[in-house]
């Protein structure tokens, strides 16, 4: 947590989910079989496609790590991974509408992004990569509170 912040009780947290990578899991796989089949051929360079396929795995395990997520009853974090630094947060009374954004790949892998709009202008969080965003939706919503329940622009 920052400091002279006490310690908040933890409702959910989680980093993105490693199916929000898939786009990159792809190219992996594609620049990994062409390094395969320059070594099965004989061709020159396959050590460097083998290099760069483990290069971009790497890529996905750090950028996967960068945000982390976190709801406690009083707001939601998003936080830097590797540091735990706040990056953002939004008080739950600030909380205008929320909403969930799925694509195709996204659902299959039962992933989505959840929005959560501010009541100041133009502010909003953006959790990517949450796994069962749906009930992370429902997390949130139960605990705001009762007096701004009637006021939101909540479905």
């Amino acid at each position: 947590m920052n400091e002279g912040r006490e310690q908040e009780r933890i409702i959910w947290q989680a980093f993105p989910s490693w199916g929000q990578f898939s786009w990159l899991y792809f190219f992996t796989f594609l620049t990994a079989l062409r390094g395969v089949l320059f070594l099965r051929f004989g061709l020159p360079g396959w050590p460097l496609w083998l290099a760069g396929a483990v290069v971009l795995l790497l890529v996905v395990a750090l950028i996967r790590r960068w945000a982390y997520y976190v709801v406690t009853p009083t707001r939601v974090i998003i936080k830097n991974g590797y540091t735990q630094r706040d990056m953002n947060s939004l008080k739950l009374e600030m909380i205008k509408n929320m909403y969930l954004v799925q694509g195709p790949i996204s659902r299959f892998w039962g992933i989505g992004t959840l929005v959560i709009q501010s009541t100041e202008t133009g502010k909003e969080l953006k959790l990517r990569g949450v796994k069962d965003p749906d009930i992370v939706e429902a997390k949130v919503k139960a605990l705001l509170p009762a007096r701004y329940a009637d006021s939101l622009d909540l479905p």
